[in-house]
């Protein structure tokens, strides 16, 4: 699957990856990886801009990218039974989201639009198979931290599903 569209990427090269490293370290996701781990993982990732109204992926459609928020909002959006958007969460700086589809390639469970221009950071699938293939370290630290992730989510979708009850 392509990185979506109307978006460009930023920064390319040495002078750039410092900056990439950067960012990825200041995020929740990251923020406690050694340096060492982080310039490992920038070598894997790409970092782009996208502007108010980019759709990043939606529902339905394959997925395979997990998407680190650095700057901006993105809407993530599901369709009712009456075919109305409803907004179920609202992504800012430091969180992720593509965290499902990176791990299993299903079609994606909602619509990403960005509500405010972003600077966000991508890894593949196939980035992230050739970390597990070349540094599986580091792939086994990124593997728990989307399980954390995942299994917070559940947690409090459970939660909220009993509410409803």
């Amino acid at each position: 699957m392509e990185v979506f569209d109307l978006t460009s990427q930023i920064g390319a090269g040495s002078a750039f990856r410092e900056e990439l490293c950067s960012m990825i370290g200041a995020t929740q996701m990251f923020d406690d990886f050694e340096w060492h781990d982080i310039e490992a993982l920038a070598d894997y990732m790409q970092a782009y801009e996208a502007g108010k109204g980019t759709v990043l992926f939606r529902e339905g459609q394959g997925g395979d990218f997990l998407c680190l928020i650095i700057e901006g909002k993105v809407d993530i959006v599901k369709e009712d039974i009456d075919g109305k958007r409803k907004t179920i969460a609202v992504v800012g700086p430091g969180k992720t989201l593509g965290e499902m589809a990176i791990i299993d390639g299903e079609p994606c469970s909602a619509t990403a639009i960005v509500s405010e221009p972003v600077v966000l950071t991508i890894l593949t699938q196939a980035n992230f198979f050739r970390i597990i293939n070349e540094k599986p370290a580091l792939a086994t630290k990124i593997l728990l931290k989307l399980a954390r992730l995942l299994s917070q989510r559940l947690r409090l979708a459970s939660g909220l599903l009993v509410d409803r009850l």
